[in-house]
C-alpha cells in the first residue's frame, strides 16, 4: 500500500458533513487526507466528528477539513496567493494552515481513491419541476468539471463520483451531462461507463443495509495505466447485494421512546412546544419540531385513514378539506413501519410533512435523530448547527452503510 498506516489513501470532494467518508474510514482500510466541503456547519460536523470518533488531534480535523469553494480549484490546490494575501479562509488561524492548499496537506503522499459527488438538486427530477430553467442556469450542473480538475491533478487508481439518476437524462444546453462526464474523464486518462451503461449504475441503499430506498448513480473510474478492470468494481459491489434482507423503519427506530403531543402547547422560554418525550433521559436530536394542534390533528386523520394508499386526487382532496387551500401535488405523507424510508431529503430542513411518523398517538414529522438513523449514521455522530441545518446535512449526506460498501467494493482491485 501507498499510504499512512498501511491504509489507502483518499479525498473526499463535496463532503458535505461526513457521510461518504464515515463509511470508507469505518471500513477500517483507508484514511482520509483531505475533505473539502462549502457549507460551514456541514464542515465543523465533520471536524469535530474526525476528532470525537477518528481520534485527530484539533488541528490535524482543522487542516484535513477544508472550507472552501471548489470552483476555485487552482487556489485550493495549490493555495494561491492574491495580492500578498492568502484567499482561502474567512478565519485567519485557518490560513496558515493551507499556504500551499491540498498539496500542501497531502505532501508527498500518493493519493489511491478521490471520492465524492457535486450538488445533486439541478440533477433531480424533483429540481427539475420546480423551475423549468434551472437546468439551463444552475451552476451546479457542471460542478463536476471541478471533480475532474481534482482527479486529473492526484491521478488516483479509483475514483467514486455519486449522485441521484436525475444526472443521466439532464441536460443543461442541450447536451446529456453524462456525455460531457464520460468525454472529461476520457480526456484525462480514466475510464468510466459510457452514457447507455451508466443506466446499469443505479443502486439502491435499501439493498446495502440502509433502512431507506434511495436510489443512486455510482459511477466508478478507473486509470487506464493501472490495470484495474472497471467492471470488477461493479462486480465487487453486486456481490454486497442483499435484496432478501431489506431494513426497515421499525429495524431503525422503533426503538426509541415516543414523543406524543401536549393536551395543551407550552412554551420553553420563546420556544414553543407541542410534544413531550416520554423518557426521563435527555436524547439527543431526538425533539420534534413545533406543530401547531391543525397539523396534529392532520396526522392523526392521516394515519388513522391510511392515507398512503390512496390515490393521489384523493390525497389532494384531503389537503383542500384540512387546510381550505387548493393544491396540485400532495402534500403529506406518512413513513411506514413495515418497509423502508422514502429517501431522506434536505427539504425537512423546511417541514416534515412528508415524514411523518407513522404512530398515530405520535402526531409528528421525524426528529433529525430518526433522519439520522434512517441514513444509517451510527447513533453517536453528532451533528453540529440549528434543527434545519442538521435535517439539510444529513439529507444531502450518502448514507454511511452504503459508502462502507462501496468502500469495500474497490477494496480488491486496490490491492
Amino acid at each position: 500500500m501507498t499510504s499512512l498506516k498501511n491504509k489507502y489513501t483518499f479525498i473526499d470532494l463535496f463532503s458535505g458533513c461526513g457521510g461518504l467518508s464515515e463509511g470508507f474510514l469505518s471500513s477500517g482500510n483507508y484514511e482520509g487526507l483531505a475533505h473539502v466541503e462549502w457549507e460551514l456547519p456541514m464542515v465543523e460536523t465533520l471536524r469535530n466528528r474526525l476528532v470525537k470518533r477518528w481520534k485527530h488531534s484539533k488541528f490535524e480535523a482543522l487542516k484535513r477539513v477544508i472550507h472552501y469553494d471548489i470552483q476555485k480549484t487552482t487556489e485550493l490546490l495549490k493555495g494561491k496567493l492574491e495580492d500578498g494575501k492568502l484567499n482561502l479562509y474567512a478565519k485567519s488561524n485557518e490560513k496558515s494552515l493551507i499556504e500551499k492548499g491540498i498539496d500542501g496537506i497531502v505532501g508527498k503522499k500518493k493519493i489511491d481513491v478521490i471520492i465524492g459527488g457535486p450538488p445533486c438538486t439541478s440533477y433531480s427530477l424533483a429540481g427539475r419541476a420546480k423551475n423549468k430553467h434551472n437546468m439551463e442556469n444552475d451552476y451546479r450542473n457542471f460542478l463536476f468539471e471541478s471533480f475532474v480538475k481534482v482527479v486529473n491533478h492526484y491521478k488516483p487508481k479509483i475514483f467514486v463520483f455519486e449522485n441521484v439518476p436525475g444526472l443521466l437524462s439532464a441536460a443543461p444546453g442541450g447536451k446529456l451531462v453524462s456525455e460531457r462526464i464520460f468525454e472529461a474523464f476520457k480526456e484525462i486518462g480514466y475510464e468510466i461507463r459510457n452514457p447507455i451503461d451508466m443506466k446499469k449504475s443505479i443502486y439502491n441503499a435499501k439493498h446495502l443495509g440502509v433502512p431507506q430506498d434511495r436510489r443512486r448513480v455510482i459511477i466508478f473510474g478507473v486509470k487506464n495505466d493501472e490495470g484495474i478492470e472497471l467492471e470488477n468494481l461493479y462486480k465487487e459491489l453486486d456481490k454486497k447485494l442483499d435484496k432478501n434482507n431489506i431494513k426497515t423503519v421499525s429495524d431503525a427506530i422503533r426503538h426509541l421512546p415516543p414523543i406524543k403531543p401536549l393536551s395543551k402547547l407550552e412554551m420553553f422560554g420563546n420556544k414553543k412546544i407541542s410534544h413531550k418525550i416520554e423518557s426521563k433521559d435527555k436524547i439527543k436530536y431526538h425533539e420534534p419540531r413545533f406543530h401547531n394542534e391543525r397539523d396534529i390533528k392532520i396526522f392523526k386523520e392521516w394515519i388513522n385513514g391510511d392515507l398512503n394508499k390512496r390515490t393521489t386526487i384523493e390525497k389532494i382532496d384531503f389537503y383542500k378539506k384540512m387546510v381550505g387551500k387548493e393544491s396540485k401535488h400532495a402534500k403529506y405523507r406518512s413513513i411506514d413501519w413495515s418497509k423502508p424510508s422514502p429517501t431522506i431529503v434536505s427539504h425537512l430542513s423546511k417541514d416534515g410533512l412528508m415524514f411523518i411518523h407513522p404512530d398515530e398517538k405520535q402526531a409528528r414529522s421525524i426528529t433529525v435523530l430518526e433522519a439520522a438513523l434512517l441514513q444509517s449514521f451510527p447513533k453517536d455522530y453528532e451533528f453540529l448547527g440549528s434543527q434545519g441545518i442538521m435535517y439539510k446535512m444529513i439529507g444531502n449526506a450518502v448514507p454511511p452503510r452504503m459508502a462502507k460498501n462501496i468502500a469495500n467494493a474497490i477494496l480488491k482491485e486496490l490491492k
